[in-house]
């Protein structure tokens, strides 16, 4: 029969295990890292999109416009950019002399382009597809059936902080949203605050600054889900579970050193005691 001695040296170490298991579930610090965690694991979840816009053009914008019509000699002349580049001519390479190059049209800080012919037109303000029709309108008095070809050069979106790859991302297509930047990105780090992601835009003169929570489904019908050209989204460290991250990773380290030690001694007492 064991003696009362033994039986207390018992009690105390299983107390002393059970403590150290508590204080290392405490000290595992741990953040939501899921992407719209409030959704419902088996439903389908459906909803009209009602947030889409198309982008506005602003001043600084750098435009591609091509024209075509019937008429070659209107193609030539308002369309204009074909510069040389060089290319294989100017390193004495046999693929002729020129490279075609498109130049663009700068939108001022008064939201104006100057186009061939037309002089000083306004497009600041208006999408790509009123842009293409007021340029059609205008050049229908001097083209035949002209085609308006119109595209954002300098598309581009930029993401910065707690994100594995921080940088400027130009949109080929001009239709980004705030996850598939965050993926060009390569996505946010353990330490970036997903529920409170700062994004900054310029719009209409001004300049706008919101916080849009990635983890909660809302964000799919926000104004801001979709990304307009020149956006910022900065993802701000959470300082306070960076510290205790990286400390809980060491007490959870420490904790398996000192239960495995605690292990051992408590059974080599058993043994020695029963």
């Amino acid at each position: 029969m064991p003696s009362s001695a033994s039986k207390s040296t018992t009690t105390m170490m299983t107390r002393a295990l059970l403590f150290l298991c508590l204080l290392l579930a405490s000290s595992c610090a741990h953040r939501n890292l899921t992407y719209l965690s409030d959704l419902e694991d088996e439903a389908t979840h459906t909803e009209s999109i009602t947030n889409e816009v198309d982008p506005k053009i602003q001043s600084n914008d750098l435009l591609e416009i091509t024209i075509t019509s019937l008429s070659p000699e209107s193609n030539i002349l308002f369309n204009r950019g074909i510069i040389n580049t060089g290319g294989a001519a100017a390193a004495g390479g046999n693929n002729g002399g020129t490279t075609a190059m498109s130049e663009g049209y700068l939108v001022d800080k008064d939201g104006y382009i100057t186009f061939p012919v037309l002089g000083r037109i306004k497009l600041a303000g208006l999408t790509k597809r009123e842009a293409t029709e007021a340029l059609t309108a205008m050049l229908s008095s001097y083209a035949r059936d002209p085609i308006v070809y119109l595209k954002f050069q300098n598309f581009k979106v930029t993401v910065i902080g707690e994100v594995k790859r921080p940088a400027s991302f130009t949109v080929p297509s001009e239709k980004i949203n705030i996850f598939e930047a965050l993926g060009l990105a390569g996505d946010m780090t353990e330490y970036g605050k997903r529920e409170n992601v700062l994004l900054m835009r310029e719009q209409n003169g001004q300049r706008i600054t919101t916080r849009v929570n990635l983890n909660s489904k809302d964000v799919l019908n926000s104004p801001y889900f979709y990304l307009q050209q020149n956006d910022i989204i900065y993802v701000e460290p959470d300082v306070v579970k960076a510290v205790q991250v990286s400390g809980g990773r060491r007490n959870f380290q420490f904790g398996v050193a000192i239960m495995s030690a605690v292990f051992s001694v408590t059974t080599f007492l058993l043994t020695r005691i029963l």
